[in-house]
């Protein structure tokens, strides 16, 4: 029997009409499909709404994606019951959609052990075009795009923190000056901020990428210490990305 598609669909990374961010295609696909794996369903049933679907969004199969720790990846993450249920419409023939909350499935964001499920079970998987914060902000910093990691969530702890921060710093430098990308929960902006002016070098370049593809987007490469200059609270539950050069 001939599998259904895998496709990744892009979301978007806030409140815009979708057309202004996702491509003509990208928005064909996720209107005509009917069978859904996604992050959370009340955000994702929010983006499909925005779509203007050809059927009400109640006739759609929604579930959601089991979470899943990144220490969780492999073959026993792949094996999962919940993960096979939702592969299921693809192996009857149906094509499926992976929805995140934001930017794309499997790229700092759930749908990676689905679509490992997917690949061994022969089913075709198709990436669709959409934001990615990390890359928009890789793109706009200035910094090393040959040379890059991204780290996800550092230490809530400051001390814990700030350490992290130095060996990043130094992680950067003995790798050809390689940009070091993280994040944070927006409500801890401001407090990572703080950390970062005081842990880093004053030379080290801090790039803090915000609301990427809103009206307010705001990209600003600067020293750390030219930072000690600029209002760490108007990052406070901003979504951001952070980039750092050594």
């Amino acid at each position: 029997m001939t599998t259904g598609i895998l496709y990744l669909v892009p979301n978007l990374l806030g409140a815009v009409a979708p057309e202004t961010v996702l491509p003509t295609q990208t928005l064909d696909v996720a209107r005509r499909l009917s069978h859904w794996a996604v992050e959370t369903p009340k955000p994702a049933r929010a983006f499909l709404k925005t779509l203007e679907l050809p059927v009400p969004i109640a006739e759609l199969d929604i579930r959601p994606l089991p979470p899943l720790p990144p220490e969780a990846m492999g073959h026993a993450a792949e094996n999962s019951d919940e993960l096979a249920a939702l592969l299921a419409p693809c192996l009857a023939g149906a094509d499926l959609g992976i929805l995140t909350d934001a930017g794309c499935p499997g790229v700092a964001d759930p749908g990676a052990p689905l679509v490992a499920l997917a690949h061994r079970h022969g089913v075709p998987v198709k990436p669709l075009v959409g934001p990615s914060s990390l890359l928009l902000a890789l793109m706009a910093a200035g910094m090393n795009g040959q040379r890059f990691t991204f780290h996800g969530y550092l230490p809530i702890p400051d001390e814990a923190r700030a350490q992290t921060l130095r060996q990043l710093e130094q992680e950067s430098r003995r790798q050809q000056h390689a940009t070091q990308i993280f994040i944070e929960t927006p409500y801890r902006n401001a407090a990572l901020l703080a950390t970062i002016i005081r842990a880093l070098h004053p030379e080290t370049r801090l790039c803090v990428a915000a609301d990427l593809t809103l009206p307010s987007e705001s990209v600003i490469t600067r020293p750390v210490r030219e930072w000690r200059a600029i209002d760490a609270q108007s990052y406070q539950k901003r979504p951001v990305i952070f980039l750092l050069q050594a």
